[in-house]
């Protein structure tokens, strides 16, 4: 336990001061969710009049959306750090040391949740100002920045997995694009569940992003259905769980293979 505890919190630090050393890469990784946010509300604005989408704000509808998408979008993406600590030995050098394998994993899991609950409180800050006023008050918000958290856990655990199995920033590119954007479009981020196509609300069911943006949206009704939200939550947290368990795996395979 002690091993981990050390290994979680230096490496931990290690990719926050990272992370930090590149202050464009913040800027716009906190701005492109207001943009995302602003220019959708703006473009799809009208679309709470189709018959049956039941809601009178597309912003409100929104904002939970693009919590989501954002912390897809930054964890899928998180694998590509991990190529490269490949490629310069980073990884072999944790390898030769004491260090528990799981704490290497669970520290860059954590920076990724970081930076997806700043960015999701952003995302619910800005919805505000604009006219959203969240129903489940602070305590739905914060169930908001918990499912975003666990979906970015979830995909940064994946992405890493890829990362060690691949070892190549072309295969992470093709395969962070084969999995986003299916699984965004077979959500309901941009439109109302029951407006999608019936194959399409099938694979919603079954979809990560439609849990966490049905939990979010849930948090943040005027009178929330919690058992709903707790339901949709630990299926996040099992989701987050079986990609870590793959993520352990394939680090153990390329152990194997030095």
């Amino acid at each position: 336990m002690r091993t981990f505890a050390l290994t979680f919190s230096h490496l931990a630090l290690r990719h926050l001061r990272t992370t930090a050393r590149i202050p464009i890469f913040v800027a716009l990784t906190l701005f492109q969710p207001m943009v995302w946010l602003l220019l959708y509300g703006q473009l799809f604005h009208k679309a709470v009049q189709i018959p049956g989408f039941a809601a009178t704000s597309y912003i409100t509808f929104l904002a939970p959306g693009v919590a989501v998408m954002s912390a897809l979008f930054g964890s899928i993406w998180s694998g590509m750090g991990t190529v490269g600590d490949i490629k310069e030995g980073v990884i072999d050098r944790y390898l030769t040391t004491p260090a528990s394998r799981l704490g290497i994993i669970l520290s860059r899991l954590a920076i990724a949740a970081l930076q997806v609950a700043v960015q999701t409180v952003i995302i619910v800050a800005i919805a505000t100002i604009v006219g959203s006023t969240p129903g489940g008050g602070i305590p739905g918000a914060a169930l908001v920045v918990a499912a975003a958290a666990l979906l970015a856990c979830g995909f940064g655990a994946f992405s890493f997995g890829v990362a060690m199995l691949a070892r190549r920033e072309e295969t992470m590119i093709g395969v962070a694009n084969f999995v986003t954007l299916p699984l965004t479009f077979m959500s309901a981020i941009f439109i109302a569940r029951n407006l999608m196509p019936h194959w399409m609300q099938i694979g919603a069911d079954a979809n990560p992003l439609q849990w966490a943006v049905t939990a979010a949206r849930g948090s943040l009704n005027s009178s929330p259905d919690w058992a709903a939200v707790a339901g949709y939550g630990l299926l996040l947290a099992a989701f987050a769980t079986a990609t870590t368990a793959f993520a352990m795996w394939s680090f153990v395979r390329y152990q194997r293979t030095l």
